[in-house]
């Protein structure tokens, strides 16, 4: 098994825990409260502090900061906590905020996530699985980010949003509403512009199910049904497509209402 190394210019707090195999390399900071797994790697100018946890086999590239107060002035000190899973990699000058306590108390990050440079994840955020943030892509306070979405450089997505599952959100976008599971979402302020065939193909998605979600996109926003109407209809006629009645009950579930 590896060694755990630590690099004498690194600042390791005592009560630090540092899984098999870590490396914390030059002029970095891990903090009291934190507990790396497995194989991680702190390049080099890495700050993880607060109460965080950090599954196996993450990496971190200089500058990233991770487990910090968050930017919100209701914030008063509370014992707040961030919780990342296993292989994730934050590239340069990526920031990862604790929650607060009207929040939640905890920002939580799953498995398998690519952070480009410069992204941000804020307080309270619940990230999924295997997604990507593309460089400079911003999440605000309590938005949830399902697994397998792609944010596209330079984005932002609004406080208390939703991007579903599998949703693809282009470069420059402005997400005030829920970006809807499947579909492609672009623009400032965002608009739908269809199934995301081509990452669904890519997921290996079958045609049948691609053919489904396309017919419950157009039911949606190219009848002259309403959209209780149009969910009634696609609850009707899809409802064995498991991936249609995920998109239903995402819309359902909606607070802030959806992008279209």
């Amino acid at each position: 098994m590896n060694p755990t190394q630590v690099h004498p210019s690194a600042s390791v707090h005592p009560s630090a825990r540092l899984g098999q195999g870590c490396r914390v390399g030059p002029f970095s900071v891990v903090g009291e409260k934190v507990a790396l797994g497995a194989d991680c790697q702190l390049i080099s100018h890495v700050v993880i502090e607060g109460d965080t946890e950090v599954g196996d086999a993450c990496r971190f590239f200089p500058f990233s900061s991770v487990g910090l107060e968050p930017q919100d002035l209701k914030f008063r000190g509370e014992q707040t906590r961030v919780r990342i899973g296993s292989e994730n990699l934050f590239r340069e000058s990526c920031t990862v905020h604790a929650g607060t306590a009207g929040g939640g108390g905890v920002t939580t990050i799953g498995d398998q996530n690519l952070f480009m440079a410069y992204t941000h994840v804020a307080h309270d955020c619940q990230v999924g699985s295997q997604t990507v943030f593309a460089n400079a892509a911003t999440l605000a306070g309590h938005v949830k980010v399902e697994d397998f979405a792609v944010i596209g450089a330079f984005s932002g997505v609004h406080q208390f949003c939703r991007i579903g599952a599998y949703a693809y959100v282009g470069g420059y976008s402005v997400i005030t509403q829920d970006a809807l599971p499947y579909v492609l979402t672009v623009g400032n302020r965002a608009r739908a512009f269809g199934i995301n065939v081509v990452g669904l193909k890519r997921k290996a998605f079958n045609e049948e199910t691609i053919q489904s979600l396309k017919r419950a996109y157009r039911l949606l926003f190219h009848s002259k049904l309403t959209t209780t109407r149009a969910l009634e209809q696609i609850e009707q006629e899809l409802s064995d497509v498991r991936e249609v009645a995920y998109l239903a009950s995402f819309i359902r579930a909606s607070e802030r209402g959806i992008v279209k």
